[in-house]
Order: C-alpha cells, then structure tokens, then sequence
C-alpha cells in the first residue's frame, strides 16, 4: 500500500501489496472534487478505468466529480437521504445496518468494481474512510487479504472494522457468501480475484 500524490486529496491510496493485490489495480481515496489541475493530470497517469463513487445524489450534485461527464465514471449510492437516520449511532452500528439492510447497494458497489475494464479502479466517498471503508474491507477480505492488513489500511480505530468483518463471518458464513446473497454472482467475485490478483479461483 502506498499514498497517492493527487493534489488535492488528503486520503487517496494504491492497495497494491495488501495480500496478493497487485499495485496500480486498485485505488481508495476522498472526494474527487478537490482535485487541481495537478491532481487530475496525477490521476490520469494512475490508469484508472473506473470510478466508483459512493456518494449520494445530493452530494454528488453539491460536490460534484470532475469525472460525472465521464463513462468511466459510477455513482453506486451506499445511503439515501431517505434512509433511517442512523447518525447517532456509533461506527460500528451504523457500518452494521449498512450490512444487514442495505446488502443489494453493498454487492452492487463490490459488483461495479469487479466489472470495470481491465485497468485500474478508484473507490470514493466524501473522506474516504467510512462507506469506502467497508467497501474496501469486504473486497480484501473477498482477495484473502488478512484481518489485520485490511484493519491497518482502514485506519483507526482498527477495532471498527474488525468487528464488521467477524459480524460478516458469523451471520452470514464469511463475505463471499453474504455477497452471493446480496446479488453478486460466483463469476463476478471470481472475475474480482483474477483482476487484481492475478490468481484464478480453484474450480
């Protein structure tokens, strides 16, 4: 894993040695909107092929993506402003509901990702951490990527996401099996693996 020069993002990462993940497959970062015309020139240079975008419609509207115009890019909304408001409550709950009541949203960003032409793919949200945290969390976890190695890429508190992961295990027998229930089919989250690991599921 190394940080992204990409001015003006403060939180844009390759997760390239996270496991068997291969560098320049796939990014996480912040929001795009705050790229300069450095940034985007940086960005260009990193390959990417697509962008998923975890925003809302409203924040899309209100910050929008340099890439909007762009076929590359994806806006795949986690949360609607229609949606329970789940605020209050603390990381790990709101990261939970996330899982339990909106699995189709999740299996469908994980989906977009796996799905992208070969290249590089981008994951935002508005900071980086949250929504693409658990996006990213269940993706390395779906390429076998250590608990602990995604813990470290997530940030702090590493407990957070830890306990996301072991929820996923329990209740639903692990994330591939959750995503399979989700919506995801067995060749999408194979055609995941093969792409940024260069490894071909055992059939």
């Amino acid at each position: 894993m190394r940080t992204l020069n990409w001015p003006d993002c403060g939180n844009a990462r390759d997760l390239g040695g996270l496991g068997d993940v291969r560098p320049g497959r796939l990014v996480r970062s912040d929001n795009l909107d705050q790229l300069t015309a450095a940034g985007l020139a940086a960005v260009e240079s990193a390959g990417i092929t697509r962008f998923v975008d975890l925003r809302s419609a409203w924040e899309c509207e209100t910050f929008p993506s340099p890439y909007v115009a762009d076929p590359r890019w994806c806006n795949v909304p986690l949360w609607d402003p229609a949606d329970p408001d789940v605020s209050d409550l603390d990381l790990y709950e709101q990261y939970r509901v996330l899982v339990d009541d909106y699995a189709g949203r999740v299996a469908t960003a994980i989906t977009t990702i796996a799905e992208a032409p070969p290249g590089c793919v981008a994951v935002n949200c508005h900071a980086g951490k949250d929504r693409t945290g658990v996006v990213i969390a269940l993706t390395l976890d779906l390429l076998g990527v250590p608990h602990d190695v995604i813990a470290t890429d997530y940030g702090t508190p590493p407990e957070t996401i830890l306990r996301l992961l072991t929820h996923v295990q329990h209740r639903y027998g692990g994330t591939r099996t959750y995503l399979l229930q989700s919506g995801a089919t067995a060749e999408q989250l194979a055609g995941l693996r093969t792409r940024f690991t260069g490894v071909k599921p055992v059939t």
